[in-house]
C-alpha cells in the first residue's frame, strides 16, 4: 500500500530569502540561514530554491565570475541534506512584487546600454526596461564581441564548471533558467517600476530598434511591407475596451494584427528554446533537469481578447492555446514548466479584473500535461492559510490520491515563496507542516522520490510551424476536483 502511495507524493521546495546574499555578493546571514533551513528539513520539505544572480556573479567584469558566496550557501544546504534548485537569475532584483533588494544586471552592461539604449526593452513612448536584455539582441555581438546569448551561455559553463561538487553530488537537481524579467518567460509588459498596477491591460514591449528591423524584415517577408508594430494597443494601465487593438472587432482579430501576435509571440518560444539548447550543452550528463518559469497573468483571462496575456507575450485566446505551443517546444529538452499562482481562488479576486487564476493554471498544467512534461508550481503571492494550501494540494493532485499507483495527473514538485519569520511562527509554521505531509500523501519526507536520470542531448530544433500547430483548437482542461481530498 505505501508503495503505491508514494506515487502520490509531490515535493515541496521552498525559495530562500532575495537577500541571502548582500548586494556585494556576501554571504554574511550563515546562522540565519542554518536556522532556516533547519526548521524547513523539521517540516519534512524536500528542498530550496535560490536565485543565483548574474548581476553579482559576473558584476565586476565581463568573464570575470566570483562564486564564493554561493558556494558557501550551497554547502549549507548539502549539509542539512537538502536539494537544491538554483535559478539562473539573468535579470534584475527590483522593481516588481516583493522585491526587497535591488540587484541590478551587470553594470558593464549597463555601461553599453548608455551607449546603445536599444539593448533594453522598450515601449512604444521609447521608455526603458533596464531589468533584462532585449530579445533583440539575443544573436547580436555587442557585448565586446559576445552575443546575449553567449552571455548567459558563458554564464551557465561557469557555473557547471564552480558548482560541479554540487552537480556531481546530487544536490543541484534542477536547473531553472531565467528568460526574462522576475526570471519569467515573458516580456516586461507591466512593470510597477513604470507605474503599472493591477489589473492594468499592460503594453506591447518591441520598440527597441533590434525588434522593430526584425518585425519590418518579417513583415516585408510576408508580403506586407507596409504594416508596422501597433499603435493603438494603449498603456500600461488602461482597460482593454478602452483601445482600438483589444476591443470586441479589433486589430488583434486582422489579419495585420494576428501577424503581429504570432510574430510576437514566436519571438518569445524562439529566446527561450535557443537558451535551453545552450543550457543544456552546458550540463549535459549531470543528474539535473532545466525548467523554465512561465508567468500567471490571470486578469482579464475571461474577457476574449486576453489583453494581459497577449502584451506580456502569451497568444492565448478562447479558441488558441498559447501556453501549449510553450510547452511542445520544451519537449524537445526534456525541461519542466513551472507556472505561478497555484494558491488563487476565483472568488478572492475583484471582478472588475476579469480575473479567472483556477480555470489559467488547470489550463496550463493540462497544456503541459498532454504534452508529456514534467509540470510544477509555485504560489504567486505570501499565503499562510488553510484556503491557499487546499487550492494548492487540489492543483497538485487534481483528481485526488489514487491508493493504487500513480495518479493520472499530478505535479512534479511544488515550490513555496517563501521562507520567512512569519511562515516560521507556531500557528503558520503548523500549518505548514501539515501542508508539507498532505503533499507527500500524508507519508514520511523520502529522498528516493523522483529520481533525476543524466541530462541528454535535445533533440533537434522543432520547426515553429509544427510548434504552432498544437495551438489550435484549444481544448478542454483535465478535471479537476472543485476540493483536494487531503485538506490541511
Amino acid at each position: 500500500m505505501a508503495g503505491n502511495l508514494l506515487a502520490n507524493y509531490v515535493q515541496v521546495y521552498v525559495m530562500l530569502p532575495l537577500d541571502v546574499i548582500t548586494v556585494d555578493n556576501k554571504f554574511e546571514k550563515a546562522d540565519e540561514t542554518r536556522a532556516q533551513l533547519q526548521k524547513l528539513v523539521e517540516a519534512g520539505v524536500d528542498g530550496v530554491m535560490l536565485d543565483v544572480w548574474w548581476g553579482l556573479v559576473e558584476g565586476k567584469a565581463p568573464g570575470v565570475y566570483d562564486w564564493s558566496a554561493y558556494k558557501q550557501v550551497f554547502k549549507l544546504v548539502q549539509e542539512a541534506g537538502l536539494k537544491l534548485q538554483a535559478i539562473m537569475s539573468c535579470h534584475q532584483c527590483g522593481g516588481n512584487v516583493g522585491d526587497v533588494v535591488n540587484i541590478p544586471i551587470p553594470q558593464w552592461v549597463r555601461d553599453i546600454g548608455e551607449a546603445n539604449p536599444d539593448i533594453f526593452y522598450t515601449n512604444r513612448r521609447g521608455t526603458r526596461n533596464i531589468e533584462y536584455l532585449t530579445i533583440g539582441v539575443d544573436d547580436q555581438p555587442i557585448f565586446q564581441g559576445r552575443t546575449a546569448i553567449q552571455l548567459y551561455a558563458d554564464y551557465m559553463k561557469s557555473f557547471r564548471e564552480n558548482m560541479a561538487e554540487f552537480l556531481d553530488a546530487g544536490v543541484i537537481v534542477d536547473i531553472e533558467v531565467g528568460l526574462g524579467p522576475a526570471g519569467e518567460m515573458r516580456y516586461p509588459s507591466y512593470p510597477q517600476s513604470q507605474g503599472w498596477v493591477f489589473p492594468g491591460i499592460g503594453e506591447f514591449i518591441c520598440y527597441d530598434k533590434y525588434l522593430e528591423a526584425d518585425f519590418k524584415a518579417a513583415a516585408t517577408a510576408a508580403g506586407h511591407p507596409e504594416w508596422e508594430l501597433p499603435d493603438n494597443a494603449g498603456e500600461y494601465n488602461d482597460t482593454p475596451e478602452k483601445t482600438q487593438f483589444f476591443a470586441d472587432n479589433g486589430t488583434y482579430q486582422t489579419e495585420k494584427g494576428k501577424f503581429f501576435l504570432t510574430w510576437y509571440s514566436n519571438k518569445l518560444i524562439k529566446h527561450g528554446d535557443k537558451i535551453l539548447d545552450e543550457a543544456n550543452k552546458v550540463f549535459l550528463g549531470c543528474r539535473a533537469q532545466l525548467a523554465i518559469k512561465v508567468s500567471g497573468i490571470h486578469w482579464w483571462y475571461r474577457v476574449p481578447n486576453h489583453a494581459a496575456e497577449l502584451t506580456a507575450g502569451y497568444y492565448n485566446l478562447d479558441d488558441r492555446d498559447g501556453y501549449r505551443t510553450i510547452a511542445h517546444m520544451l519537449t524537445r529538452h526534456y525541461a519542466s514548466m513551472n507556472f505561478t499562482c497555484a494558491e488563487m481562488r476565483d472568488n478572492e479576486q475583484s471582478s472588475e479584473a476579469k480575473s479567472a487564476p483556477e480555470e489559467l493554471v488547470q489550463q496550463v498544467l493540462s497544456a503541459g500535461w498532454r504534452e508529456g512534461l514534467h509540470v510544477a508550481c509555485e504560489n504567486a503571492l505570501g499565503r499562510y492559510d488553510a484556503t491557499a494550501y487546499n487550492t494548492i494540494l487540489r492543483n497538485a493532485r487534481p483528481q485526488g490520491i489514487n491508493k493504487n499507483g500513480p495518479p493520472e495527473h499530478k505535479l512534479y514538485g511544488f515550490t513555496y515563496l517563501r521562507v520567512s519569520d512569519e511562515l516560521l511562527k507556531e500557528q503558520n509554521y503548523a500549518t505548514f507542516k501539515t501542508f508539507v505531509r498532505r503533499m507527500h500523501a500524508n507519508l514520511d519526507y523520502n529522498s528516493q522520490i523522483d529520481p533525476v536520470a543524466p541530462m541528454k542531448r535535445s533533440k533537434p530544433e522543432i520547426p515553429i510551424e509544427e510548434i504552432l500547430e498544437v495551438a489550435q483548437p484549444r481544448l478542454e482542461p483535465f478535471p479537476f476536483d472543485k476540493n483536494t481530498d487531503l485538506p490541511v
